[in-house]
């Protein structure tokens, strides 16, 4: 059975930080790729980060770029997402997401995976507000 439980979101002032956490079950870590994806009110989802567990690739949306950082302890099976120097338009529902990376480079090819439709396996989002 695939989960994903995605936990960490809360409040916090511009400028502030705040680490997301992804714990997933149910599949072999190492085969799939995870990625964090929001969602504001009114907006479409959008992908965030991911990351390759088995050979640690990752991808970053522009909005994000050097200021996140996503990370993956496979002991763990859990996936981070470092958030620095939050600004008020990153408020939304954090989500995370896996897909098994076979079914990533079929449907892909080894480019971005930041597309939310390659996912098929998405845990419950958690809040993030950042008040300005």
């Amino acid at each position: 059975d695939v989960q994903l439980q995605a936990s960490g979101g809360g409040l916090v002032q511009a400028g502030g930080s705040l680490r997301l956490s992804c714990a997933v079950s149910g599949f072999t870590f190492d085969d799939y790729v995870i990625g964090w994806f929001r969602q504001a009110p009114g907006k479409e989802r959008e992908g965030v980060s991911s990351i390759s567990s088995r050979d640690g690739t990752t991808y970053y949306s522009d909005s994000v770029k050097g200021r996140f950082t996503i990370s993956s302890d496979n002991a763990k099976n859990t996936v981070y997402l470092q958030m620095n120097l939050l600004k008020p338009e990153d408020t939304a529902v954090y989500y995370c997401a896996a897909e098994s990376t076979i079914n990533i480079l079929v449907t892909n090819g080894v480019g971005s995976t930041l597309d939310p439709s390659l996912y098929d396996y998405w845990g419950q989002g958690t809040q993030v507000t950042v008040s300005s």
